[in-house]
C-alpha cells in the first residue's frame, strides 16, 4: 500500500549529469534531501540515506520507502547545506559518506561534529552571513525558528538556519525546519524573491505540541508568499513517520490552500521519490 501511495521512480540520469544550463532542475530524494542544479553548480540539501533517522540502528523512524538512488550514483555535488543536528536531517553515514569530496555549509557550531567524523571541508555561518564560493555563487545562511539537539543534554548548543544559494542568475531557498514566524517575509524582501524555494509541509501534528518548530501546510503556503516564490516545492513529508497526521494529507492541504487563495497550484507542487522537475529559464528577478 505505501509503494502504491508513494512510489519511488527511476532518476532521470541523462538530465542530472547534464542539466539545462540556464534552467533550476530540483530532485527529491526523500525527506529534506533534495539535489538541485542551478547556475552551473550541484547541491544537496539536509542528505539522509539511512534507513533510520536516529542515532540507533535498531530503533528509531524508519524509511517508509527506499532512497531512489545510491550516494555513488549522484552526479557530482559541489556544496551540501545543512540546517541543524537533528538526526533526520544530519545523518551520520551519510556525512562519513560523502566526506571531503564537497563543501559542507553548517550553521554555528557544526564544524566540531564534522571534525569529529573526519569531515574538515566545512564552513560554518551565521545567520545573514554569507560565503561566496566561487564566481557568481553565494550561500547565505537565514534565521527560521527551530531548535537543535543530538543527545539530549545539548539542546540549543549549535545554530540551525535555512540558507539561500545565488548561482548565476538564479536563487534558491532552503529553509530546513521551521515554524512559522515574521523573518520569511524580511528574507524575502532582503533577498529574494526565487525561482525555488523548498518548504516543509508535513510533521506538524499535533499543533500543540510542533506549532513551533513544524509548520502546517497553511504555513507553508504563506511561506511561498512571504518568500516571494516563483516556484516551491513541498519536502519533509512521506519518508519517515515523524507525528500524527495521515502521510497522504500534506500535499492535499498545500493543494487545497494555494486553490483558496486564489494560486495557481502547480507553483507548489510535490514531486514523488526520485523525480525530477525542470523549472522554465524566466527568471524572477533582475
Amino acid at each position: 500500500q505505501i509503494a502504491m501511495h508513494l512510489p519511488v521512480v527511476e532518476p532521470d540520469m541523462a538530465t542530472l549529469r547534464n542539466p539545462p544550463a540556464n534552467d533550476v532542475t530540483v530532485t527529491w530524494i526523500g525527506h529534506a534531501t533534495l539535489l538541485v542544479q542551478a547556475g552551473g553548480v550541484t547541491f544537496l540539501t539536509d542528505p539522509i540515506w539511512s534507513y533510520r533517522a536516529s542515532p540507533l540502528s535498531f530503533a528509531g523512524p524508519a524509511r517508509l520507502v527506499p532512497p531512489p538512488l545510491p550516494l555513488d550514483a549522484l552526479p557530482p555535488i559541489d556544496f551540501v547545506v545543512v540546517s541543524h543536528n537533528h538526526y533526520d536531517h544530519l545523518d551520520k553515514a551519510t556525512v562519513k559518506k560523502l566526506g571531503n569530496t564537497c563543501k559542507w555549509f553548517v550553521p554555528l557550531g557544526l564544524k566540531g561534529w564534522f571534525r569529529s567524523v573526519g569531515v574538515t571541508n566545512v564552513e560554518e555561518l551565521d545567520w545573514w552571513q554569507q560565503h561566496h564560493l566561487k564566481d557568481g555563487v553565494t550561500v547565505t545562511a537565514t534565521p527560521c525558528q527551530h531548535w537543535s539537539s543530538r543527545k539530549g543534554h545539548d539542546r540549543c548548543q549549535t545554530l540551525w538556519c535555512s540558507f539561500v544559494i545565488s548561482a548565476g542568475s538564479k536563487k534558491v531557498y532552503f529553509s530546513g525546519d521551521t515554524g512559522y514566524c515574521s523573518v520569511f517575509k524580511e528574507v524575502g524582501q532582503r533577498l529574494g524573491p526565487f525561482d525555488l524555494a523548498m518548504l516543509p509541509i508535513g510533521s506538524y501534528d499535533p499543533r500543540w505540541f510542533m506549532c513551533a518548530q513544524h509548520v502546517d501546510p497553511e504555513e507553508a503556503v504563506q511561506m511561498h508568499i512571504d518568500l516571494q516564490s516563483r516556484a516551491s516545492v513541498g519536502m519533509h513529508w512521506g519518508t519517515f513517520n515523524l507525528s500524527d497526521e495521515p502521510f497522504l494529507e500534506p500535499p492535499n492541504r498545500v493543494a487545497a490552500e494555494m486553490k483558496r487563495l486564489g494560486l495557481a497550484p502547480s507553483n507548489f507542487f510535490t514531486l514523488r521519490h526520485g523525480e525530477t522537475r525542470i523549472l522554465s529559464s524566466v527568471s524572477c528577478h533582475p
